[in-house]
């Protein structure tokens, strides 16, 4: 595997991650230096490990897991996603803030589903008997730097005072929207 081959894998990879960062960003408002490291630095971890564990588990884990990988995804964006809408919409007054996404379970369930897919690219790299290390590697740094960029670009976005009001809601509705469109990239969604 060439190295454009292995930074445009990486790239593709990151796309759930900045998408989630701008959410996270928006609904912080003034992300914190302590917020992008968290961030970026959980998303870019996951993002190395999966393709690690996937390549480690071969071929049998990968028909276990292809079946339902983007049913597990889309479940954990929509459990976050729905908690940050729930709390957007019982705001009784400006005072109050959203749920910090770079803590705790929020933390770790976004860095879950948005690294699903990094399994499935190593369980490929095992099929192909690629190794994973250098790959591996790439794929957690542009992770990190897109989640940080994406951080970034949320808290800007939330300057606008529109969005100041709604940013909580919007992130939650940004999360679930990625939920659904891994359903539909997977062709799990059927429409008539």
């Amino acid at each position: 595997m060439t190295i454009p081959n292995i930074i445009a894998l990486a790239v593709a990879l990151a796309m759930d991650a900045f998408a989630v960062s701008i959410a996270a960003g928006v609904a912080l408002k003034t992300v914190s230096a302590r917020q992008f490291f968290r961030l970026s630095w959980h998303f870019g971890l996951f993002q190395a490990v999966m393709p690690i564990i996937g390549w480690s588990a071969g071929l049998s884990f990968r028909t276990m897991i292809q079946a339902f990988d983007h049913w597990v995804a889309f479940g954990l964006l929509l459990f976050v996603g729905g908690n940050m809408l729930r709390s957007a919409l019982g705001k009784q007054d400006e005072g109050n803030t959203c749920k910090d996404p770079t803590r705790g379970s929020s933390l770790v369930l976004l860095s879950v589903a948005t690294s699903i897919d990094a399994l499935a690219v190593g369980l490929s790299m095992a099929l192909l008997n690629v190794s994973i290390w250098f790959p591996a590697f790439i794929i957690g740094i542009v992770a990190a730097l897109f989640t940080a960029f994406g951080l970034f670009l949320g808290g800007r976005a939330c300057r606008f005072m529109i969005l100041q009001k709604y940013a909580e809601g919007l992130g939650a509705m940004v999360l679930i929207g990625i939920g659904v469109n891994i359903l539909y990239e997977h062709d799990a969604l059927f429409f008539w």
